[in-house]
């Protein structure tokens, strides 16, 4: 959150500025969980960010990914989770 809150442009920032760690930071938004239970492991996504920005509008990054067109990056989980 406070990422976030702090640069809501970090998006577009890594997009244009540090490609290579947009997998980085999107990998910081799952958290799995160590335990299994019937062979299959709990997963949260935290999009709050991705889909909505601090007016409460919605975010501009989705708009940010795209007009990067790297196609490594929108098969990325929490992409695929967003769109």
């Amino acid at each position: 959150d406070i990422l976030f809150e702090r640069h809501e442009d970090i998006i577009q920032r890594l997009c244009l500025d540090a490609p290579a760690l947009m997998p980085v930071l999107l990998d910081g938004l799952i958290w799995r969980s160590r335990v299994t239970e019937n062979g299959q492991r709990r997963v949260n996504y935290y999009l709050k960010h991705l889909l909505v920005d601090s007016h409460g509008d919605f975010a501009k990054s989705t708009e940010w990914i795209t007009d990067n067109a790297d196609p490594k990056l929108v098969i990325h989980p929490v992409i695929c989770m967003v769109t």
